[in-house]
């Protein structure tokens, strides 16, 4: 049997819900919700007749030209259309390896900066947009923030975990210790 079996009147685990795990565990969980949020925003987006219109004209044409009952699948069929919905996973995927010898280099906290700019500035510039390749630079921009962001994040829950992982650790030795001697 793996493990032990903890006698006594000892808690399964002597921690408790603080507000720091609490944020902690909120943190996590934001890092991956950014990226889930920009797959339903862009795929939405990238679905409107006028953005279609404004910014794809050519495959707003196609698709308006598709029967109901033709193959649905590859009906946007454009590599700019591709190029913008996959420049911000490409970039975040990139800027997260730059990110680790930014990080190593200056610290977490000049890592979140330049993340939390450059994803400013990359929102800044898709609000402002008026043809496609701006949208592509300015997603290129949201992807290098996303990427600094959750390259830096798994550091920050370390960073704010380490006391309540260090109390844990202690106990789970002890335990462990006292479980040999029996």
């Amino acid at each position: 049997m793996a493990g032990g079996v903890i006698s006594g009147n000892s808690k399964a685990y002597p921690g408790e819900l603080t507000c720091k795990v609490f944020i902690t565990c909120l943190v996590a969980a934001c890092g991956g919700l950014i990226f889930g949020y920009d797959i339903g925003i862009s795929g939405g987006v990238t679905s409107m007749t006028p953005f279609l219109k404004e910014f794809f004209p050519d495959v707003y044409k196609k698709e308006s030209e598709i029967k109901a009952s033709s193959n649905q699948y590859c009906k946007f069929n454009s590599a700019t259309l591709t190029m913008f919905t996959s420049s911000l996973y490409l970039a975040a995927l990139l800027a997260s390896c730059v990110a680790s010898f930014v990080t190593k280099a200056c610290g977490r906290k000049i890592s979140m900066l330049v993340g939390g700019i450059t994803f400013c500035v990359g929102a800044l510039l898709n609000g402002i947009a008026v043809n496609v390749w701006m949208l592509i630079v300015g997603r290129i921009l949201l992807g290098i923030g996303i990427g600094f962001a959750n390259q830096v994040k798994q550091f920050s829950i370390i960073f704010l975990l380490h006391d309540h992982t260090a109390r844990f650790s202690r106990f789970s030795n002890s335990c462990l210790l006292r479980n040999r001697t029996t």
